[in-house]
């Protein structure tokens, strides 16, 4: 079967939705170039964290609370993570939403029985485009 037919096209529309959302957001605040840097990595690094198989991810969790000192401090980061989820409660939804759309393509993609280097290319290209086409709409259409 051909790679087109076993792409997950809904996964991957909400995906370009919300991704689109975020950048007409980021974009009506003109920030500086060096922020849309750190959100196209922030992007690629959350993309990749979730195309990465799970063993490889239990090896970092343990490696993370390996010491005594390492679970107390991932407690603490984790408390205080969630004093900025209850604080900024509207921006944790929109980010929950960014997560949510791209774990829901990669179990799709997963389903589809596509591979992990496969799935990270276009959730990373359709991630990028949906950032780049909210921007630009919000340029084109506000400016």
């Amino acid at each position: 079967m051909s790679i087109l037919k076993r792409v997950p096209w809904v996964s991957l529309a909400l995906v370009l939705l919300s991704y689109s959302t975020l950048g007409w957001v980021i974009s009506e605040t003109k920030p500086p170039w060096f922020v849309w840097l750190v959100l196209v990595l922030g992007i690629l690094l959350l993309v990749g964290s979730l195309t990465i198989p799970w063993s490889k991810m239990t090896e970092f969790s343990l490696v993370l609370f390996e010491s005594n000192t390492r679970t107390f401090i991932f407690a603490i980061s984790a408390a205080f993570l969630f004093f900025l989820m209850l604080a900024w409660f509207r921006l944790f939804l929109d980010t929950l939403l960014i997560i949510s759309a791209a774990i829901l393509a990669r179990i799709d993609f997963q389903a589809a029985g596509l591979q992990e280097g496969q799935a990270f290319w276009i959730t990373s290209i359709v991630s990028l485009t949906g950032l780049a086409l909210g921007a630009a709409m919000q340029m084109v259409l506000f400016r």
